[in-house]
């Protein structure tokens, strides 16, 4: 589809089943390259990004295929050397395959890693943190080249700031490495967690799951097993119906919904009147007609509030009762929604490239505009279903990227939304 058209004035009311977690999901993928087994990975999302990292995989010598429930591979024969394509340049999590590929071949050429456009992003993290572990780094005709000559080592790795894909890299590069790595600064994000219990379930020794320092006992001259593993639910997905759920007015259930992975949205929700009532089925929303805004909002590193659920709830405040200041403490690209936003009504000041100001207005319009990433582009969605009349949203290829289908979704919640 090209762009959604959304009919704006409906309060969202139903109930909706959450997909598995995209970046829970790419990393596990990455990581069955580690086995000489085959791994069943259960709750895959249908998704852009899911379907670009089979494409790798299958271009890499594995058996992939699409099974009920989940994705079977089988990288008995995976072929060592370059990894080229649109997936590697179109998704940044094809980082990831960096750390498994250094592990299965010990060296690797690839281009350089793409996605959406929310700052710079650079990899430096990834590369210094691998060198540590003995991997030499060089360019070809503009390409990454990775080798380890003398094998891949552990080493004691110590991340100045937070990142999840850097630790992800480190994980990956170190289950089969020569001795033991222990990494200091870790993320403790969910999808990180996730990726370590894949990996214990397939014979890897890590300890500290879940906390800033990680212990990974190498397992050099060994292989690891394949595993039967289900991807837990996509928390960024739960908390956009959230914040859609509060920019309308609406009540919800949020089928599955990862709440224990959830309390700072919660608590964000609940700060701007709704109550959000965790049940055996889910997170019921119930929310009032108009929000109040919360004095401040700032993302931070899991366990705080996430960087990519800023969109939404910067959205959801722009018809809210009050002011906000929003601090983005992540990437510094995060506010390209502000512009759009303030086409359809919204009163947002920009104060400098990391904080914005929004006051409350009666309401929204409808426009035309256009996404320009995926997180942003899901705000943008959000900000049709409160505007009156009709919305059109334009470069769905980036919400495609993170929701299977977010027309369906809202739909099934009372939307009048369709795909063009």
């Amino acid at each position: 589809m090209d762009s959604i058209h959304i009919q704006g004035g409906v309060s969202l009311q139903g109930k909706v089943p959450i997909q598995g977690s995209k970046n829970a999901a790419l990393p596990i993928l990455a990581a069955s390259l580690l086995t000489k087994e085959t791994s069943c990975i259960r709750n895959c999302p249908r998704i852009a990004d899911v379907y670009r990292m089979v494409s790798l995989l299958k271009n890499l010598g594995c058996k992939v295929s699409w099974e009920d429930g989940g994705i079977r591979v089988s990288p008995v024969h995976v072929c060592c050397g370059e990894m080229r394509g649109e997936a590697i340049t179109g998704m940044r999590s094809s980082l990831c395959l960096l750390g498994a590929m250094l592990s299965r071949c010990g060296e690797v050429v690839m281009e350089y890693p793409g996605g959406c456009v929310i700052g710079e992003r650079p990899i430096d993290l990834h590369l210094v943190a691998l060198e540590k572990m003995g991997v030499v780094f060089s360019e070809e005709n503009e390409r990454l080249r990775a080798a380890s000559p003398e094998g891949i080592h552990g080493a004691e790795i110590i991340f100045p700031m937070v990142s999840v894909g850097a630790t992800e890299n480190v994980l990956l590069a170190a289950v089969l490495a020569e001795g033991d790595t222990v990494i200091r600064g870790a993320a403790k994000e969910p999808e990180v967690t996730a990726l370590c219990h894949y990996l214990q379930s397939c014979g890897a020794v890590i300890e500290g799951v879940g906390t800033g320092e990680l212990r990974i006992t190498g397992r050099s001259g060994k292989v690891l097993e394949g595993a039967d593993f289900t991807v837990p639910a996509d928390r960024i997905v739960a908390g956009t119906y959230l914040f859609g759920c509060i920019a309308t007015g609406g009540n919800i259930l949020l089928e599955g919904a990862p709440f224990d992975q959830m309390e700072a949205v919660l608590r964000v929700a609940e700060q701007m009147g709704s109550s959000c009532d965790v049940t055996r089925e889910g997170i019921y929303v119930q929310s009032p007609k108009r929000p109040k805004l919360p004095p401040s909002l700032r993302t931070a590193p899991y366990p705080g509030f996430p960087t990519d659920m800023q969109s939404m709830a910067l959205t959801a405040m722009t018809t809210g009762v009050g002011h906000c200041l929003i601090e983005e403490t992540i990437f510094e690209n995060r506010f390209r929604v502000v512009e759009p936003l303030v086409e359809m009504g919204a009163d947002i000041e920009i104060l400098d490239p990391a904080r914005v100001l929004v006051k409350g207005v009666a309401r929204l319009n409808g426009k035309a505009v256009e996404a320009m990433e995926l997180r942003g582009g899901a705000a943008l969605v959000l900000a049709g279903l409160m505007a009156e009349g009709q919305t059109q949203v334009s470069g769905v290829a980036y919400i495609d990227r993170g929701y299977e289908n977010i027309c369906r979704d809202l739909r099934e919640l009372g939307a009048r939304v369709v795909s063009v």
